[in-house]
């Protein structure tokens, strides 16, 4: 049973929001906040929203959409012999300093700093594919133009095997993650 507190402000929220429950819900389904207190600080910011609402309204939207956890999951079902690699550049990024954020979306994950400059997505079953953001590079050997990504990336990386998560690559990914500086 719902605390009763919940509810009545679950009840209230058009009146003192502006929008209902569902209405806020599908407007954060849009965005993609890696923490609570910056999905609560939006709400708060760019809608009015009271901080109260906002932090009700950020859980409970948490609680029912699928959280980033869950977006990755599914990003590597029937894939999972990829989840080292893909753990491999998490770990690799987080080394870089306490900026960078991990953004899952449906069928990528952005690696951001102040703009994004790196991309997982898990292409094939035995495939990631990373893209990069580096200006200053040209394509050649393993370091592709960006194919599929499009204008998201400048590069694109084929990873099969968590050993070609080496040297060259992480200098790669070092260097996009200071260009996104």
């Amino acid at each position: 049973p719902m605390d009763p507190m919940l509810k009545s402000m679950i009840e209230n929220m058009p009146e003192k929001t502006g929008k209902s429950l569902e209405a806020w819900k599908e407007l954060l389904g849009t965005k993609s906040f890696s923490k609570h207190s910056e999905a609560v600080n939006f709400l708060k910011k760019e809608h009015g929203v009271t901080h109260g609402f906002a932090n009700t309204i950020v859980a409970l939207f948490r609680d029912s959409g699928e959280s980033p956890e869950d977006l990755v999951t599914a990003q590597y079902k029937g894939k999972e012999s990829l989840i080292p690699i893909y753990e491999k550049l998490l770990a690799v990024v987080g080394e870089f300093g306490p900026d960078v954020q991990i953004i899952p979306k449906k069928t990528t994950v952005s690696l951001v700093r102040k703009k994004q400059f790196a991309l997982i997505k898990p292409a094939a079953k035995t495939r990631i594919d990373l893209g990069l953001k580096l200006r200053e590079k040209s394509s050649a050997g393993r370091l592709e133009d960006s194919g599929p990504f499009g204008t998201m990336c400048t590069h694109r990386v084929r990873l099969s095997e968590v050993s070609e998560v080496d040297p060259e690559l992480i200098a790669w990914l070092a260097d996009a993650y200071k260009e996104a500086g």
